[in-house]
């Protein structure tokens, strides 16, 4: 058993396996895999009435605004008091829309005792146009609590529309350095050394800068609070994707040694049963995390304009198009990719059934099945995930 786990946690809990015992190492590693999706989240965002707030919360949860849901938007003040919308499917990641600085009757250190500052990981301060006094107070303020904060340029599509319909030379690549440059060099002279300024548009996530956001909090958020909010993270680039991938399959090993370490139960088709179950529950999570259940895949037909049944006819795997449940899971692995074909795997298979000498050769049968069928499983999500998002841009959804 000892090849399969290369990977660090996983030689942690075999370390604790020796003086724990199996049953109680089991329930520690799916311990610490719940733990990870229920680490807490929390991103203030504020700016000044107008400046597109709520729809970045909603554009960020993947909630389109007409949705129950939904922040309410307007092109009025329409937040007055803080608001909590945590995310639909890791509610642990919450974001606050808090009400316009100008709005309340708080200058800039108390509004942040208002807004009870203490519990936000970090601030987005949104601006539709230039950041202005109130924005820049607030940012100084955050600064003195050592809360991390980030300038959002919000609305450049409409810019970039606005300046194409004036000019003859209209440059894209030049008009968004411009736009940045004015930004950086405004705050500069209010004393901000370096300014992070990222140019969005919350219609369009997927332009302009919202990966370079997206890299700069995966470096600068703490290692446990990583995870969590790339979880959340809306599927806007390929990028963010292929990350959730690798999160997912770095805990491929954690969940094959669960699975090991049951098979250890000397307790006829018990493994069988939970590993399936396992697999279900793992397997469920991936959807919903590539965004291909339902309830996503519906708010982004609406927000892309792209009907929902064009977003399904491109996906291929069965895990996509339907439910998740045991007999789903139980009929795909009923297939000779999974079934023991090595004589080295037979062996396993004859001796799993004999006891005491054939627990050692179940756990690695279990450890190996299950590994294997994940790895599967999460690659063709993950296909399909890339296949959706192209098809909602209009790209070739070949992947």
């Amino acid at each position: 058993m000892d090849k399969p786990f290369e990977n660090e946690k996983v030689e942690t809990f075999k370390k604790m396996l020796q003086t724990d015992g199996a049953a109680a190492t089991a329930a520690k590693i799916q311990s610490y895999l719940k733990e990870q999706n229920d680490i807490p989240v929390n991103i203030g965002i504020t700016g000044e009435s107008g400046s597109g707030k709520s729809t970045f919360v909603n554009a960020f949860r993947g909630v389109d605004n007409k949705d129950e849901s939904a922040a309410p938007t307007g092109c009025v003040e329409t937040t007055a008091e803080v608001k909590a919308y945590p995310h639909p499917n890791y509610p642990n990641v919450t974001l606050w829309d808090l009400p316009g600085i100008g709005t309340t009757n708080f200058p800039a250190h108390q509004y942040l005792k208002h807004v009870g500052f203490e519990r936000f990981d970090f601030f987005i301060i949104i601006s539709a146009d230039r950041f202005r006094e109130n924005d820049v107070k607030l940012a100084k303020e955050i600064q003195k609590m050592e809360k991390k904060f980030y300038f959002v340029r919000s609305k450049i599509d409409n810019n970039m529309r606005d300046e194409e319909r004036s000019h003859k030379d209209f440059n894209a690549e030049k008009t968004l350095q411009r736009i940045k440059q004015n930004c950086v060099q405004g705050l500069e002279k209010e004393g901000f050394k370096s300014p992070q300024v990222f140019l969005m548009s919350s219609v369009d996530l997927h332009l302009y800068d919202f990966h370079l956001l997206e890299e700069t909090l995966e470096r600068e958020l703490p290692a446990h609070k990583r995870h969590a909010l790339l979880m959340a993270l809306p599927n806007v680039n390929l990028g963010i994707i292929n990350k959730k991938k690798e999160a997912l399959q770095a805990n491929i090993p954690l969940i094959a040694l669960t699975s090991a370490l049951i098979a250890a139960v000397p307790v006829p088709l018990l493994s069988c049963a939970v590993d399936v179950l396992m697999l279900v529950k793992a397997t469920t999570e991936y959807k919903v995390t590539f965004g291909l259940d339902i309830e996503s895949l519906q708010n982004l037909a609406l927000s892309a304009g792209v009907p929902l049944e064009d977003l399904r006819a491109v996906m291929e795997s069965p895990l996509a198009l339907e439910e998740i449940n045991y007999d789903l899971i139980y009929n795909m692995l009923n297939v000779p990719m999974f079934k023991a074909s090595t004589p080295e795997q037979k062996v396993a298979t004859f001796l799993s059934y004999i006891p005491i000498i054939g627990i050692p050769a179940a756990m690695a049968l279990s450890f190996e099945s299950t590994s294997k069928a994940l790895n599967h499983f999460l690659n063709m999500l993950a296909e399909d995930a890339q296949r959706v998002f192209r098809k909602a841009l209009g790209l070739n959804t070949s992947v």
